[in-house]
């Protein structure tokens, strides 16, 4: 159907809301963005001048050219840049991005009518002659294998400028073949040389060709070889939610190490056991024996991994042909049950608090029980996937105020605890021993979390508390036993575990429960800790 016009319709390229910058290969186009599109699914980054790999239509909400009902919008096409910033902006949280090979920038699109030509045009396609591209769908990955996994990459004068691409090119297949997407694996990347560098995030690319453009992009550093400083940076810093790490699902690091590190890296492999990360070290090209005597600790490799069983560890003999190498590795990262040390003192235990409610307590000091019960519990990370807690409290009768499985968020399980009545009556720790032993812990018998029961009392048991703390360490229950004021030290000791003075506690006041706060959450890590050896 043809409409004779008196004056050409300015027609804008209609885009969908994910549409990017690359996409659009102009120098300067004009394009009309939809209405409605969802805020927080818009990938951003930057400010004022944004990666190419960005949304244009959320780069246009992020910079207020355009609100969230959409409309037309100008976009220039920029050089490629470094330090894209992140700014907070009309309901959008802009990213971080290292470095970039293109860029662009919005303004308000133009609309209105130009000078008069006469031309009749066809009202069955755009303007543009050319049909739009359907966006392609996000792709859910390979669903066996869920692991959020950072590449430290070797960017010092060690490796040199020839290896180093030799490297990408061999962590691009990696991440090629892992099978990286919404519901599959997520990447990022960081470069380790004189200081750390995070190049890109989890959360920044969940596709594997932005991820393989991505790693494209990242420029040799030079420097030393501060592989330890790199770990520990990458344990403490990679790994949050803010930046697209996953509940319940093993957190990787896989360290490339040309030669060897130039720092100590046993300390970062403790660190980021403590954070729950898997460590696995590539090494290439290992030190010949005459170089030895320059390597700092010539197990380095041991030191650093997650567990010293082979299963981490992985070596090539230099950067030629390495493609028969990809697949071995990649099986590695995707077999979840080796994942070891996804298990932290922090993730993988079941506390239940048994709380004294006898009357010698009063109301104001069982206030400071449950605030040293709530001081210990929110250290932990609570989840219906991770720590457990469950608390009882007892007199001559026992009270479940709460079992392992109420309440699977640490908000809510704070605020059960806060709201704890105070019962009042007798003391009878053996018999609450038992019970807990009987109705709390029984259920989850088939838990794979370690098994914890911290007991606070103020006063001497009417009934016998050795039998039934006897019977809760044979169940595998580890007891911490804390009293205040009154409680006889024998009985803290009959029911403590073995070592008896790192599990049991006494001061005088119930003001001194907080320093002992500490105390009992080492003392849990520790256990934890020796039990997985």
């Amino acid at each position: 159907c043809l409409i004779y016009l008196p004056a050409q319709i300015w027609i804008p390229i209609a885009i969908t809301c994910f549409t990017r910058g690359l996409d659009i290969r102009k120098e300067k186009a004009d394009v009309l963005c939809p209405g409605s599109c969802p805020l927080e699914e818009f990938s951003v980054f930057g400010h004022i001048v944004y990666a190419s790999v960005s949304s244009i239509c959320g780069a246009a909400v992020h910079r207020g050219v355009i609100g969230n009902s959409g409309g037309p919008v100008r976009i220039y096409s920029l050089p490629g840049r470094e330090n894209y910033s992140s700014v907070v902006a009309n309901g959008i949280q802009s990213q971080t991005l290292s470095r970039w090979s293109a860029s662009f920038t919005v303004t308000k699109g133009k609309s209105g009518t130009q000078e008069a030509t006469g031309q009749a045009v066809s009202t069955a396609h755009p303007a543009t002659g050319k049909r739009l591209k359907k966006t392609p769908e996000k792709k859910t990955g390979n669903k066996d294998c869920k692991a959020d996994i950072a590449f430290l990459i070797d960017g010092s004068f060690n490796i040199g400028q020839r290896r180093f691409n030799l490297q990408k090119n061999f962590v691009g297949k990696v991440a090629l073949m892992l099978g990286i997407g919404t519901e599959g694996p997520h990447v990022g990347l960081v470069q380790a040389s004189e200081h750390p560098k995070i190049e890109f995030y989890l959360k920044n690319f969940t596709s594997a060709k932005d991820v393989l453009f991505a790693i494209k992009e990242v420029g040799f550093r030079g420097g030393n070889s501060n592989t330890g400083k790199a770990l520990k940076h990458t344990a403490q810093k990679f790994f949050t939610a803010d930046t697209g790490v996953r509940k319940g699902i093993p957190k990787v690091v896989v360290v490339f190490i040309d030669g060897w590190p130039s720092d100590d890296i046993e300390e970062a492999g403790i660190v980021a056991r403590e954070f729950g990360v898997n460590v696995f070290i590539v090494s290439v090209a290992k030190p010949i024996p005459e170089e030895l005597g320059m390597v700092q600790d010539v197990a380095f490799v041991d030191k650093a991994v997650c567990r010293n069983n082979g299963f981490f560890s992985y070596h090539m003999p230099n950067w030629f042909g390495t493609t028969k190498y990809v697949k071995p590795l990649v099986q590695k990262l995707c077999t979840h049950e080796q994942m070891m040390c996804s298990k932290t003192c922090y993730n993988s235990v079941n506390i239940a608090f048994l709380i004294d409610g006898s009357s010698s307590v009063g109301e104001s000091n069982f206030r400071l029980m449950l605030e040293f019960v709530s001081n210990i519990a929110k250290t932990f990370e609570i989840s219906d996937i991770g720590a457990k807690i469950a608390a009882v409290q007892f007199t001559y009768d026992q009270r479940t105020e709460f079992t392992f499985t109420d309440y699977s968020t640490k908000e809510n399980v704070l605020a059960v605890i806060r709201n704890i009545r105070y019962m009042s009556g007798g003391t009878a720790t053996g018999d609450a021993i038992s019970f807990t032993v009987r109705n709390v812990f029984g259920p989850m018998r088939d838990s794979p979390n370690k098994n914890f029961l911290v007991i606070v009392t103020d006063g001497q048991s009417y009934d016998d508390v050795r039998g039934p703390a006897a019977a809760a360490h044979d169940a595998g229950i580890t007891i911490f036993s804390v009293g205040v004021a009154w409680a006889p030290l024998d009985d803290l000791k009959d029911m403590a575990s073995k070592p008896k003075e790192s599990h049991a506690f006494f001061t005088r006041e119930f003001t001194g429960l907080e320093p002992i706060v500490s105390d009992v959450i080492r003392g849990i890590c520790r256990d934890f800790l020796e039990s997985q050896q």
